[in-house]
């Protein structure tokens, strides 16, 4: 078992997709640009991705946990592109699907939908909430990875789990702009990470690579670059400095 240290702080972490590259290059295959993001999880985090990729040019298809009658105020708010449905139909409706519920909810997330789709995970472990997960305790696996073998045929991006969801529609700013927010995206496949870079960029972030998917939790809960104002370089040394274990 990894458990940081000193040993690490003196490794560079992360592709930083705002410029410096710290590892290897991995070739994406190119892909083509989604019309439709199904997000599964309508709380505060799905809502805000909802106006933000919707602001970006996307439909919107959302489910909750209590049916699609309970969105009319959130679907009437968002607009003519998007509109309400339950998990299973957000998940066949999305090109591309977010899923945003808390984590002791995982196994109700649909498998067959959104097999062979790119899938961008919001989770964090909150033990307070989801009640003690051993493997998670001992620094055995990481939540992306839990929902990864949930979704076998999927494939899981990290995204959006370490920033303020009130700062997903707010701290934005276009390309090249100094001192430009930066997010961690980190994915087993590459064509996720190529999306969800392209995302954040289209959103206003840059981006920073820290796959694998079992890098993932050195952005999760109490490590340093968890929901902190970062550009890349400050994300990169956040990074770098996280232990395996808090």
């Amino acid at each position: 078992m990894r458990t940081g240290g000193q040993g690490e702080r003196r490794r560079p972490w992360g592709r930083d997709h705002a410029g410096k590259q710290n590892t290897p290059a991995r070739v994406a295959p190119a892909m083509t640009t989604p019309n439709t993001i199904g997000i599964i999880g309508a709380g505060h985090i799905g809502s805000q991705v909802a106006r933000a990729v919707i602001a970006a040019g996307y439909d919107v298809v959302i489910a909750n946990s209590r049916g699609p009658e309970t969105l009319t105020d959130l679907v009437a708010e968002l607009g003519p592109k998007a509109r309400a449905a339950t998990a299973e139909d957000a998940g066949t409706a999305g090109e591309v699907v977010v899923v945003t519920v808390p984590l002791h909810a995982l196994d109700s997330i649909p498998v067959e939908p959104l097999a062979g789709k790119i899938v961008l995970d919001t989770n964090n472990y909150y033990y307070e909430r989801d009640g003690r997960i051993d493997d998670l305790d001992q620094g055995e696996t990481t939540t992306s990875q839990m929902l990864q073998e949930h979704l076998p045929t999927s494939k899981v991006v990290k995204a959006f789990n370490h920033i303020p969801f009130g700062d997903i529609t707010t701290d934005t700013a276009p390309a090249g702009s100094p001192n430009r927010r930066a997010l961690a995206v980190s994915s087993d496949f590459p064509e996720a990470v190529e999306f969800a870079v392209r995302l954040y960029d289209e959103l206003g972030f840059d981006a920073v690579d820290v796959s694998p998917l079992s890098e993932s939790w050195r952005v999760e809960r109490d490590r340093p670059a968890y929901v902190v104002r970062q550009t890349a370089a400050e994300l990169r040394e956040n990074l770098a400095a996280a232990n395996r274990l808090p």
